[in-house]
C-alpha cells in the first residue's frame, strides 16, 4: 500500500493551501463576526475551477478525482470550516446530479454548478424529520403537468444566498403498494411560486453560513422537475451522504488540523515559570495526541475517497471517516482551548471560534449516535 499522494495532488493540496491562507483564512474571524456571506472570494474560486471540482470536463468541470476534492477541503477547513462547509453542500448537490440526474439535468444544471454561477442546496431535514429521513411530510402531488408543494423544511444550507439555484427537494409524491410512503427529489429553482425563503437562523457558531427555514405554500414546478426516479428519494439522499460523509471526515481532519496549529503555536510562545509552556509534559502529551488524531482522522478519509474512485463499497468508510473525523476534532479543539487557558476564551484568538463551531460536527450528516448505529448495521447486527 502506498501512503504518498502523487505530484499532481501535492501540488493541489499546495495551491488549496495557498489559496486558503490568503484568501480565506485572514477574514474568518470578520465574516463569523458579520455572518456575511464572501462572494468576492466565492468569485475568486469560480476563477480556479474550485466550484465545480468533481464535475467532469464535458459538462464544464476539471473532473478531479474525490480524493482530489478531500484535500482541498480539508485545506480550506483548516482555514475556515464553517465557509467550507457551505462549500461542501455545493459540491455533494453536484454529485447528486451526476449520479442520479437525467441527461438532460445534467446537461441543464452541472455547467452552471461548475462554473459557480448558482450555488446548489438540498432540502431534507424537517422540524419533525432529521436523523429519521422517512418522517418527512412535506408533499408534492402531480396536477395538470405539474408539482404541486406544500411544507416546511428548517437548517436548509444555500437556500437563500443571492446566486442560489434553488433546492434539491425531498417530498413525498405518494404511497407504495405496501402502504409505505414514496419519497422522490424535486428541483425547485429559486424564485418558484409558493417558495417561500425565511430569515436567517441566529446560530452560536458557523455564522458565515446561510441556513435558513423554507415554507412551500402551493408552490408549482414543472413535472420534468422530477429528480431521478420517482420514488427513490431516500436511496438518493443515501447516495450523496457517502459524499457528504468523507466531505465531514476531511473537513473534521482539517479542524483537528488547525487546532494542533493554533495550540502548538500558542505553547511555544507562552511562558510560564520561566519556560514555554510546549516544554511542560501535561502540555506535550496534549499536543502528541493532537497530532496523533490528525493523522487517524485524515488515513480513514483518504481511505473512503479512494474506495470511492475507484467504484468499490465504501458506505462503511465513509461514515467511519465522518465518525471518527468529527471526534477527533472535537477533542483536539477541547484540548486546544485547554492549552490556551483563559485565551482561548478571548475571541481574539482563533481557538474560539473553532469552539463554537465545532460540536456540529458530531450533528451534520449524521449523528455520531447514527454512524455508530449505521455501522453496526453494516457488520451484520
Amino acid at each position: 500500500m502506498r501512503y504518498e499522494l502523487t505530484q499532481e495532488q501535492q501540488l493541489i493540496k499546495e495551491n488549496a493551501r495557498k489559496f486558503a491562507q490568503e484568501e480565506i483564512a485572514p477574514r474568518a474571524e470578520e465574516l463569523e463576526e458579520s455572518g456575511k456571506w464572501p462572494y468576492d472570494t466565492w468569485e475568486k474560486m469560480r476563477a480556479l475551477g474550485y466550484t465545480g471540482v468533481n464535475i467532469p470536463e464535458k459538462y464544464g468541470g476539471p473532473g478531479l478525482s474525490i480524493l482530489d476534492y478531500v484535500l482541498i477541503l480539508e485545506e480550506f477547513a483548516r482555514a475556515d470550516d464553517a465557509f467550507t462547509t457551505s462549500y461542501q453542500v455545493h459540491q455533494l448537490v453536484s454529485d447528486m446530479f451526476l449520479l442520479f440526474g437525467s441527461e438532460e439535468h445534467k446537461a441543464t444544471y452541472l455547467p452552471i454548478l461548475a462554473s459557480g454561477e448558482k450555488m446548489a442546496a438540498f432540502a431534507l431535514t424537517e422540524p419533525n424529520a432529521g436523523s429519521d429521513a422517512n418522517a418527512i411530510q412535506t408533499r408534492a402531488i402531480l396536477k395538470n403537468g405539474e408539482w404541486v408543494i406544500n411544507g416546511t423544511k428548517i437548517f436548509i444550507t444555500n437556500a437563500g444566498l443571492e446566486n442560489s439555484l434553488g433546492v434539491v427537494l425531498m417530498a413525498i409524491t405518494g404511497l407504495r403498494d405496501d402502504g409505505r410512503k414514496e419519497i422522490s427529489s424535486l428541483i425547485v429553482p429559486k424564485g418558484a411560486p409558493g417558495f417561500h425563503i425565511g430569515n436567517k437562523f441566529k446560530k452560536i457558531g458557523w455564522n458565515i453560513m446561510d441556513t435558513r427555514e423554507l415554507v412551500f405554500e402551493d408552490c408549482r414546478i414543472p413535472e420534468g422537475n422530477l429528480f431521478g426516479e420517482r420514488g427513490k428519494g431516500i436511496s438518493q439522499a443515501l447516495g450523496g451522504l457517502n459524499l457528504g460523509r468523507i466531505a465531514f471526515g476531511a473537513i473534521g481532519a482539517g479542524i483537528a488540523q488547525a487546532a494542533l496549529d493554533y495550540s502548538l503555536k500558542h505553547a511555544k510562545e507562552r511562558v510560564q515559570f520561566g519556560s514555554p509552556i510546549c516544554k511542560f509534559q501535561a502540555i506535550q502529551a496534549k499536543l502528541a495526541e493532537m497530532a496523533v488524531n490528525v493523522e487517524v482522522a485524515r488515513l480513514l478519509t483518504y481511505k473512503a475517497a479512494w474506495l470511492k474512485d475507484r467504484g468499490l463499497p465504501h458506505h462503511t468508510e465513509a461514515t467511519m471517516a465522518k465518525l471518527v473525523s468529527s471526534e477527533m476534532a472535537v477533542k483536539n479543539v477541547m484540548m486546544g482551548f485547554q492549552i490556551h487557558g483563559g485565551y482561548g476564551f478571548m475571541k481574539e484568538y482563533p481557538i474560539s471560534r473553532l469552539y463554537r463551531n465545532v460540536k456540529m460536527m458530531e450533528i451534520g450528516e449524521g449523528t455520531s449516535e447514527v454512524c455508530r448505529m449505521v455501522i453496526a448495521r453494516d457488520l451484520g447486527c
